[in-house]
């Protein structure tokens, strides 16, 4: 450790990202990356943004990109936060909305980043474990708290709260800020969205990474009440007036608007997310319920790290957590294309065959 270090440093232990290799043929489900690419309009858009221009900053408030991110959410411009990437956009919330004397809670497996963030802010937070089956128990965050925040779905288990559960966790805490990170909520999870209006203590968050295929451009935003917006606006403009780029920008608008291939390409996701479960059970294994873009799942028995070490070998990337020892034995996969989904099943079976 170097002596140069802020004292803060020290103390740190880093969000480790799911691996980016750089290998040839490999079937890469580890990451949710959506298998299909982003629309045409974004390529377009892209295109039709590479000029003179760049010499310019881009515009700091994002304008046109929270138009079009209300509009299609039927929230007004003013209710919209946009930064680089939903993760750029949590350490903002985690900075100005849940940073207080009583401690954050959330849940004991979720996002692992809510910890890293909590230590590198000094924010005291508490965990609440999930129920026997790994769903979020509202009641366990029916105690005073400094703030709430949890993904739905939640990750890496895939499994939905229901809006139902969601509000009466509102309804409960009215002097603390509920956080619901959307993720993953558009491949078949029910949206806190329709809240808002009525809870000017919920923000929701929602990335362009996954739905709309646009990861390497980086987009996340939030949505909530304008007292709480303005919060993050004061601390994003003392940290980085100009987070998204005239591209990102360029490509976010396109990606928003065009709501036919969003749609689409979210249902084949989903089809073959259903395909996939019913094709691992066939196998004996156990799955989770997902409202997400991926899978938790394990065989019974079976270690899931060497699991993990045998697909690897027959170059199949997926991924594996190994704390806490509760979920030790599942494995999280990301679901694919149909073909990368059957060369994942066909190795499965050799496995097990073995």
């Amino acid at each position: 450790m170097s002596k140069f270090w802020s004292k803060v440093v020290h103390g740190l232990t880093p969000y480790v990202p799911g691996e980016q290799p750089k290998l040839a043929n490999l079937v890469k489900l580890n990451t949710n990356e959506n298998p299909y690419g982003p629309s045409p309009k974004v390529l377009e858009a892209l295109h039709g943004a590479i000029s003179d221009n760049l010499r310019l900053y881009p515009d700091p408030n994002s304008d046109r990109l929270k138009a079009a991110i209300a509009a299609s959410h039927g929230l007004q411009p003013d209710q919209i936060f946009v930064g680089n990437g939903s993760d750029e956009v949590l350490a903002h919330v985690f900075q100005a909305l849940l940073k207080h004397d009583l401690p954050l809670l959330f849940p004991d497996i979720t996002y692992s980043f809510y910890p890293v963030y909590c230590g590198l802010y000094d924010i005291d937070y508490e965990t609440v474990g999930l129920g026997e089956n790994f769903e979020i128990r509202v009641d366990g965050y029916l105690k005073p708290n400094g703030g709430i925040i949890f993904p739905n779905p939640n990750a890496p288990t895939g499994i939905p709260l229901a809006l139902s559960e969601i509000e009466r966790l509102l309804q409960a805490n009215n002097d603390s800020v509920v956080v619901v990170d959307e993720a993953y909520v558009d491949f078949g999870t029910e949206s806190a969205v329709s809240l808002i209006d009525r809870f000017p203590n919920l923000l929701v968050t929602h990335t362009l990474s996954k739905a709309r295929s646009l990861a390497g451009l980086r987009v996340g935003y939030a949505l909530g009440n304008r007292d709480l917006i303005e919060a993050l606006i004061r601390v994003k403009d003392s940290f980085n007036s100009y987070p998204i780029d005239s591209l990102a920008s360029a490509g976010a608008i396109a990606a928003i608007e065009d709501r036919e291939y969003f749609e689409a390409t979210c249902k084949q996701v989903i089809d073959s997310r259903e395909r996939l479960v019913a094709s691992m059970q066939q196998l004996g294994f156990e799955v989770l319920p997902s409202g997400a873009n991926f899978i938790f799942a394990r065989y019974p028995g079976q270690d899931g790290a060497e699991l993990t070490a045998r697909l690897r070998e027959r170059n199949i990337i997926i991924r594996h957590f190994k704390k806490p020892s509760r979920i030790s034995p599942y494995l999280r996969i990301t679901i694919g294309t149909e073909q990368q989904n059957r060369q994942l099943i066909e190795a499965l079976q050799a496995i097990l065959s073995e």
